[in-house]
């Protein structure tokens, strides 16, 4: 007799409807035991994010040969170009529709969504071995350095490494995704937070969501124009990578569904396992697009100039900074004060605004970084084609 199955983009879905049920009509307390749930997987998450990057960047690059250099090079370029093309997208959008309905107020509370929610029974600490930035150095150094001296030696612990980080995948981290998803719609719908600060700037929201899906289909359109792929087959094969990022609100913990969804859409094993997990970290478009709508609504509403000027250098360093931001929910935003503070000259008011309105829609953000991912998967695909750097 046949075990029935039910597939992820099902149970993804059943999560979102079950999380808001339960934070709508069930006691606190059953909402508490959910949000201790997600306070334990986050901090595996956490632990596990640098050891996934070095599982997969390191053997993957190795995999590439001689030409990991170039094509980690490339892949770095694709990914910051795409970042600043949306940024400016986001500029020119905003300062032209903002205008109409965002005007200065005197005064405005600011309040951190994350406040309301409620708090676990209780936590369980699971420090990360090393940071994101330097399991990313990690992997640059071992897999070029594997892939220059073609040892065999280092290479095969490496890919037993990532066997065990793949099945830590399979066996634990999928499974347990729709019961994450779940207590996190759970807990922010009990707190009523996103309603409350969604009907003062839904307009902000609808603006960003709006350009999201714009840059997605551009960033799809120009990767099946390029790598000759079905543009329909492949957003339709995102759709499952979209939903879980809008549930975990992490690139990073989306890494296992992305992978599927580039399967599906023909890219090669080497190149998926190595763009996919490098583009959770350094490809941020829809963060970009967030941080510049939302910083720039900030500014209007606190009566604060936006001039090119400023907001081109605001861009072009948030394109960098957005590299160290780790991909957990809201990595963005946290990595992004300092430039916030320093470069457009918020204050504390103004950074607790920006921290409230990024949190409340870091989910859609999310959606579109992950959704970028494969269509820069696609088109380094089709260049390590061109290039003859398909992995072995």
């Amino acid at each position: 007799m046949k075990s029935f199955n039910l597939g992820l983009l099902p149970r993804l879905i059943a999560a979102i409807i079950l999380g808001i049920l339960i934070g709508a009509f069930l006691p606190a307390p059953v909402v508490r035991i959910f949000a201790t749930f997600n306070s334990i997987f986050s901090n595996f998450l956490s632990f596990a994010i640098p050891l996934i990057i070095v599982g997969f960047v390191a053997p993957g690059i190795a995999e590439l040969g001689n030409g990991a250099g170039k094509l980690l090079a490339i892949t770095t370029v694709i990914a910051y170009i795409s970042t600043l093309i949306s940024g400016f997208f986001a500029f020119t959008v905003s300062t032209n529709v903002l205008p109409k309905f965002i005007h200065y107020s005197s005064s405005f509370s600011a309040t951190n969504p994350e406040e309301k929610l409620l708090k676990p029974f209780f936590t369980i600490e699971i420090p990360p071995l090393f940071g994101v930035m330097s399991a990313l150095v990690i992997a640059f150094i071992l897999g070029i350095g594997m892939a220059s001296l073609k040892e065999k030696n280092l290479y095969n612990v490496v890919s037993e490494f990532q066997k065990i980080v793949q099945m830590v995948i399979e066996k634990l981290i999928i499974p347990l995704l729709p019961v994450h998803i779940a207590g996190i719609f759970a807990n922010m719908t009990h707190a009523g937070e996103v309603a409350k600060i969604l009907s003062v700037f839904g307009k902000v929201f609808v603006l960003i969501i709006a350009m999201h899906l714009t840059i997605i289909l551009l960033q799809f359109f120009v990767a099946s124009l390029y790598s000759g792929k079905s543009m329909i087959m492949a957003l339709k094969n995102q759709i499952p990578g979209y939903l879980t990022a809008i549930g975990t609100q992490s690139s990073a913990a989306t890494i296992p569904v992305n992978l599927e969804c580039a399967k599906n859409n023909g890219v090669s094993e080497g190149i998926r396992e190595f763009v996919v997990p490098l583009c959770a970290t350094i490809h941020l478009s829809g963060s970009t697009i967030t941080l510049t709508t939302c910083s720039i609504a900030v500014m209007m509403l606190s009566g604060m100039p936006v001039t090119l000027g400023k907001m081109a250098g605001f861009i072009l360093m948030l394109g960098v900074t957005m590299v160290a931001a780790p991909g957990v929910p809201g990595g963005a935003v946290m990595a992004a004060l300092g430039i916030l503070q320093s470069m457009l000259g918020f204050g504390e008011a103004q950074l607790a605004l920006m921290i409230a309105l990024y949190l409340t829609q870091d989910s859609f953000g999310t959606a579109c970084n992950v959704s970028g991912d494969n269509a820069i998967a696609l088109i380094v695909d089709k260049i390590a084609s061109r290039m003859k750097l398909k992995a072995a």
